[in-house]
């Protein structure tokens, strides 16, 4: 190791040193959901302790990892406790786990060192996600045309890609719009993004040709880059915007994007009007401007937008609207390309993963508003999609040896998934 390395890597561990004490004291417990009494009890848990919910469990085998504050930890194992819900620790130190994490991240770069890593090999940050959408815009003009939708509110410039082989002008081809990184401590959803992109564009295959010839792709790989910055440089777990809130009595800053979508806007359970809350939905409807861009592209491309993919991590999902338990007209067309997307997945998961659960996102897990799912869906878009990646237990700090096995096998998914809808776009544009 050269003298110039040993030193940047001293550097960057002096640098990242106490960098997750925010954390200190915080502890996280797996809460076994072996009911729906269970179920329901930690929804009406979250908000009288603070919880911060880093995996869903569901009935009867899919436990829930739940992150409690030390000033709560107490009350709230007393309460499971008095309810008969089974607990155990799963991790004692937050800070450590953290820093255990960032090593990782740090091994992987230095064994990486003399070979350029593509960024859906990694955890690529904001600028690294902008120069690759550039490049692959510049190198194949005819195939993708680079957008910017706006800055974020901290100025960041946003941009997605156009991915057509007749530049978005036959109206006979439907659209598959997939984004990620609207919850910005889910790191894993950027890379399946990009590596949809170098799918489509750079590594063409000839078994996936009549993706591009039968469909064109709008791919947005990071909806809420103030939120990912700040995951990076100040607190990992960050979840919400980074917008500056109205009300003067308080500090707290940023919305849950996927609450902030104008579809029964907060009047459902699994949202708060707290403005320190992780399901904040914000001072109003699309009181984000990084919600608004995915407004306005659903709204531009809204005849033909046949999927809509919202990428999220993790749980092994594949869950549809409405988030109020009811289900829209097409529910069973719905469940049957949801289903398909899970088993195309499941048939080249790892083993350690659980097969995806496919279904309403309500009943499965929990009622909610608000969702970038639910409104499109409620504007017309025929199938709509929130996908959980898989997390192995490690939350949201999957390590980056897992990137890879989790960007192939989800592509998979996404290919099955916009075959069987364009046979209902064909019927839906006969008709």
């Amino acid at each position: 190791m050269t003298m110039l390395v040993v030193f940047l890597v001293g550097f960057l561990g002096l640098a990242s040193a106490g960098k997750h004490d925010i954390y200190a004291g915080y502890t996280v417990h797996g809460v076994v959901i072996d009911s729906l009494a269970a179920q329901h009890l930690l929804h009406q848990l979250e908000s009288d302790f603070d919880l911060d919910t880093l995996q869903d469990g569901a009935p009867p085998d899919r436990d829930a990892y739940i992150m409690v504050t030390p000033g709560n930890n107490e009350a709230f194992l007393k309460k499971l406790d008095e309810n008969g819900v089974k607990h155990y620790v799963v991790e004692s130190n937050v800070p450590r786990s953290l820093e255990e994490f960032d090593a990782d991240m740090m091994r992987f770069h230095r064994s990486r060192a003399g070979r350029e890593a593509q960024p859906f090999e990694y955890y690529p940050r904001h600028d690294e996600v902008n120069e690759y959408l550039e490049k692959i815009a510049a190198e194949y003009p005819d195939l993708v045309s680079l957008v910017t939708a706006g800055p974020s509110y901290d100025g960041r410039e946003i941009k997605y890609v156009k991915i057509s082989t007749t530049n978005f002008e036959d109206a006979s081809k439907p659209i598959y719009f997939m984004d990620a990184m609207i919850h910005a401590r889910e790191w894993v959803t950027t890379p399946v993004s990009l590596y949809s992109i170098h799918r489509l564009v750079v590594d063409r295959r000839e078994e996936d040709e009549d993706l591009l010839e039968g469909t064109d792709w709008i791919i947005y790989p990071v909806v809420n880059p103030d939120g990912y910055e700040f995951s990076h440089t100040d607190e990992r777990l960050w979840r919400r915007t980074r917008s500056t809130n109205p009300n003067p009595d308080t500090e707290c800053r940023g919305a849950d994007g996927n609450r902030n979508f104008d579809v029964a806007f907060n009047t459902t359970t699994g949202v708060s009007s707290n403005p320190c809350s992780q399901q904040y939905v914000g001072a109003g409807p699309f009181s984000e401007v990084e919600t608004r861009y995915i407004r306005d592209v659903l709204h531009e491309y809204l005849p033909r937008i046949q999927v809509y993919l919202n990428i999220h991590s993790h749980g092994n999902w594949v869950l549809f609207g409405f988030g109020n338990r009811t289900l829209p007209a097409n529910g069973v067309q719905l469940h049957h390309v949801g289903a398909v997307m899970g088993a195309a997945i499941d048939a080249v998961k790892l083993p350690q993963a659980p097969f995806y659960r496919v279904g309403n996102s309500a009943m499965l897990l929990y009622p909610t508003s608000g969702s970038a799912q639910d409104y499109a869906q409620h504007i017309g878009v025929p199938f709509s999609y929130t996908l959980e990646l898989p997390g192995y237990s490690y939350a949201f700090q999957v390590p980056v040896t897992y990137i890879g096995q989790i960007t192939s096998e989800t592509w998979v998914g996404i290919a099955a998934q916009a075959r069987l809808a364009k046979l209902h776009y064909n019927d839906r544009i006969r008709t």
